[in-house]
């Protein structure tokens, strides 16, 4: 943790990651809380807890998203100096799509138990695509916002593109949870789910490291 620059307006990154976890911790304890024991006759207990696989499914795909966030904003900040305030705004935004998660995924789970191709299935896939979509956009603003003050923000000794290349990701994100939102309503919403679950797993395979500054490239 760095220490508080307040002549620059700077300050450490410390406050923002412990606010941040909190949150994070938050967001994947609210997401169980839709698992519940499901209402049966007498004997039909495995009838019921069958019928709620995709509670299940939204709780697997959400919880792994939350995680990726998480995995994702300890990498940026571990390579962030200090904090101003785009990137304090910044990341506000983007805790506040990760608290809604919770939402969109309850949405999704009770839509689908009712019925997989139904009309409230396809309005709950497009809620869950949106909000995604959201968090993807909110990722891209972030870093950008410390991409254009990289020689304030960002660690000397990290590659002055590194956060510049992050948006890419970002922005297939984004069109990637549009596309899925588009197919399950107009197409089948069990196979904008395949996207849902896919997406995390692909995030999570793909989390860049940071890149180390060439000895002979500037650094701002």
């Amino acid at each position: 943790m760095s220490t508080a620059d307040d002549s620059t307006g700077l300050s450490d990154t410390g406050r923002v990651e412990a606010f941040s976890d909190g949150v994070f911790a938050i967001a994947v304890t609210l997401l169980v809380l839709d698992l519940k024991e499901p209402p049966h006759a007498a004997g039909a207990l495995l009838d019921g807890l069958l019928r709620q696989w995709p509670a299940y499914l939204g709780y697997v795909a959400s919880f792994g998203y939350v995680a990726v966030i998480w995995l994702n904003h300890h990498q940026a900040f571990g390579a962030i100096k200090y904090v101003d305030k785009g990137v304090h705004l910044a990341n506000i935004m983007l805790l506040f799509v990760t608290a809604l998660i919770p939402f969109p995924t309850a949405v999704l789970s009770h839509a689908f138990i009712d019925g997989a191709d139904t009309a409230d299935a396809r309005t709950a896939v497009a809620l869950y695509a949106g909000v995604l979509a959201a968090m993807c956009a909110s990722w891209l603003l972030l870093f950008d916002q410390i991409n254009r003050r990289h020689d304030r923000l960002v660690a000397d000794n990290v590659d002055r593109g590194t956060f510049g290349a992050q948006r890419i990701r970002s922005v297939v994100g984004i069109v990637a949870y549009l596309i899925a939102g588009v197919i399950g309503v107009v197409w089948s919403p069990p196979a904008a789910l395949v996207i849902f679950v896919v997406m995390p797993a692909f995030y999570a395979v793909n989390i860049p490291g940071i890149r180390a500054a060439r000895p002979n490239s500037p650094l701002t």
